[in-house]
């Protein structure tokens, strides 16, 4: 019973268009969506009472199923954020990080990476001096090796 009443909370917290894609009894919702709009903390409680009750007629597996990917899915886009970070971080500070990026990602333009890259270290030695400007080349290197790895 808590399990779906913890369930119909996850609901809660989605997103209209993630509410959307979920198959949903039109009690719960409506249930899902009054919840929202409540602001006294007793009320929602009871109210996500109210969800956990109608979740005991519907499948939740489904539900739990959706769920998972869609965090699954935001688990995997972070690691992927992470690895190009730590291949801009790794670029920056080794000399050699280019020629193994070009190893594991063969259609990588070397030439634009190499400018891209020697543009960065100009602007962190600027920044260190308080330049005051945005990290363009820092930034624009991160799209460049995204583009890469997710092309690759």
């Amino acid at each position: 019973m808590h399990a779906l009443q913890a369930l119909g909370a996850s609901l809660v917290e989605l997103g209209p268009a993630q509410l959307d894609a979920i198959e949903l009894p039109e009690a719960l919702r409506e249930a899902v969506l009054a919840a929202r709009r409540i602001a006294s903390r007793e009320a929602r409680r009871r109210q996500l009472q109210y969800i956990g009750r109608l979740m005991r007629d519907v499948d939740p597996a489904p539900i739990r199923a959706k769920l998972d990917a869609w965090h699954g899915q935001s688990h995997e886009a972070t690691a992927a954020l992470h690895r190009v970070e730590r291949w801009r971080e790794r670029l920056l500070a080794e000399e050699d990080a280019l020629t193994e990026l070009a190893s594991e990602f063969p259609g990588a333009d070397l030439q634009r990476l190499r400018a891209l890259v020697r543009s960065a270290r100009a602007e962190q030695a600027r920044d260190a001096k308080a330049s005051g400007r945005p990290p363009r080349a820092f930034r624009e290197l991160f799209r460049a090796i995204k583009a890469i790895v997710e092309g690759g």
